[in-house]
């Protein structure tokens, strides 16, 4: 039996200025408790920065990764023998993908921060979906690791 190991693995984070509009939110929760006394303006600090760090934290945890012959994007987990020939698009055309050239059925893993991204066509005649958008970093390590697993599938 041999054991597949992950070809890509890679973390789509929230930028830093989303981490400083987090403390920002905290101070302003902060602020509103100001007149009610110390303590609940320091209770407003921590718990507004705690919540919307967590909320960034959340939103920026999306993973993409090529592993034991499936791609892993979010939720979804599609093997790579259900997968056509993956297309790397630049930030210009990642922007036409997510807007006027989009399809509803499409599974997309998309994230505004990341300029790029890699489209690949779902083979499955029996699955509706039409293809995956996938917003990644590193377009070039993504298609190669796909690709990598699809022959190593085959």
């Amino acid at each position: 039996m041999q054991l597949s190991t992950a070809h890509h693995d890679e973390r789509l984070t929230a930028p830093r200025s989303w981490w400083g509009i987090a403390v920002l939110l905290g101070l302003a929760c902060a602020l509103m408790l100001l007149p009610l006394g110390t303590m609940p303006l320091l209770a407003g600090l921590v718990g507004g920065t705690a919540l919307a760090g967590l909320v960034v934290s959340s939103y920026g945890s999306a993973r993409v990764r090529v592993v034991g012959g499936a791609l892993a994007a979010g939720d979804a987990r599609i093997p790579v023998a259900a997968l056509g020939e993956p297309e790397i698009l630049d930030a210009e055309e990642s922007r036409a993908w997510r807007t006027y050239k989009a399809d509803t059925r499409a599974f997309m893993l998309m994230r505004s921060y990341v300029p790029t991204a890699v489209r690949v066509e779902v083979t499955d005649p029996a699955d509706p979906t039409p293809y995956v958008y996938v917003s990644t970093r590193e377009p070039q390590a993504l298609v190669a690791a796909l690709r990598a697993a699809r022959a190593q599938a085959a």
